[in-house]
């Protein structure tokens, strides 16, 4: 006598368990190729930061503005500009000066919570909107992140 004696059973789990695989795996392709040939994954890189920004008229005119929180900023991705200004605010010679003190100036190239940036008054006139704008690397989007009427 056999103590174990086993039945020949041909009917297996295995087969079905292998096209269901198959078939998860055929979709899962077809999703991830279909969303780098509409161009899907390019649109989620290029939001907008959530960066919070103030304004304050110091006592010679000159405006500052200071990045209260939230993401940092890539400087290369922002523009101060004014009503009336046709050059970018935030340019070299004024909030990335290296003549200005550390705490006064732009100069990295990330702002993070804590970076202030002086504008003197000859910049502005009274009634102008002052506008910080942030601009995708590829030009895809753009937001306004700040207003302030000078």
């Amino acid at each position: 006598m056999k103590l174990h004696e086993f039945e020949a059973d041909d009917d297996a789990v295995s087969p079905v368990i292998g096209v269901i695989l198959m078939v998860a795996i055929t979709v899962i392709l077809a999703a991830v190729i279909g969303t780098f040939v509409l161009g899907l994954g390019g649109s989620i890189q290029s939001t907008p930061p959530n960066a919070q920004f103030t304004f304050n008229e110091n006592n010679t005119g000159a405006l500052e503005m200071t990045h209260d929180g939230g993401d940092a900023v890539q400087t290369s991705n922002l523009n101060v500009t004014s009503d009336n200004a046709t050059a970018n605010l935030a340019s070299n010679t004024i909030c990335q000066s290296d003549s200005a003190s550390a705490t006064q100036n732009w100069t990295s190239s990330e702002l993070s919570a804590g970076d202030t940036c002086t504008i003197p008054s000859t910049y502005m006139s009274e009634g102008e909107t002052i506008r910080i704008t942030w601009e995708a690397d590829d030009g895809s989007s753009s937001a306004t992140l700040a207003t302030y009427e000078y």
